[in-house]
């Protein structure tokens, strides 16, 4: 999960011309949510600009969806991704997650990794994994097969309707919020592997309790 002046960005959109908006969140902060424009540096980075501060979250997303359409009308460009912490599971067919078996991509650390009980079946039945992982960022085709990982089937429907034209941005993050609601309930669990709490390549394995 990215974060700017103490500001969680809860999410992002990214646009053709590389410019994009995001939303972040600060819980003691005398206005506790902005909206920022934005874009990646010559690094990779994210650098954040021209913020909108409120205290009300409907309207801040509001805000975020105006800022966004705004700019569209203004300059002609589509959507090209929609990030938020969680919204992009990858899952190991091949074996448990442990330390060199998925990427790390700069500025895209995964937000969670877990390990199954065992290979089991998963997006209803379609094929087998021994667990998942979940980043903000979509990874690419290349680095997802180094990995043998395979992408939640959802994914590529986030961006991209039957016809190949972009979603609209409230589309978008409807489909992005149920996504990530969806992802925080899946009842699995782990039993072997690491110990839940324990650092793995700089990253906290999850532990589901549900059961």
């Amino acid at each position: 999960m990215d974060k700017n002046q103490g500001y969680s960005i809860l999410k992002a959109v990214m646009l053709e011309n590389g410019r994009g908006f995001a939303l972040g969140h600060h819980p003691t902060a005398p206005s506790p949510y902005v909206t920022w424009a934005c874009y990646d540096d010559k690094n990779g980075q994210r650098q954040y600009e021209w913020g909108h501060y409120g205290n009300d979250l409907a309207a801040m997303e509001q805000d975020f969806s105006d800022r966004v359409k705004d700019y569209q009308r203004l300059y002609h460009v589509g959507i090209v991704q929609t990030e938020a912490p969680g919204l992009y599971k990858y899952y190991s067919t091949q074996r448990p997650v442990d330390i060199g078996t998925f990427p790390k991509p700069p500025h895209n650390a995964p937000d969670e990794i877990v390990n199954y009980d065992r290979r089991i079946p998963v997006e209803g039945g379609a094929f087998l994994a021994w667990g998942h992982l979940t980043y903000t960022r979509p990874l690419t085709e290349k680095e997802a097969s180094d990995y043998e990982l395979r992408p939640a089937p959802v994914i590529s429907e986030l961006s991209r309707k039957n016809d190949d034209r972009p979603l609209s941005i409230a589309q978008q993050m409807k489909e992005a919020g149920a996504l990530a609601e969806a992802s925080q309930g899946d009842p699995i669990h782990k039993k072997n592997g690491p110990r839940p709490g324990r650092p793995i390549g700089g990253f906290v394995w999850k532990k589901d309790i549900t059961r």
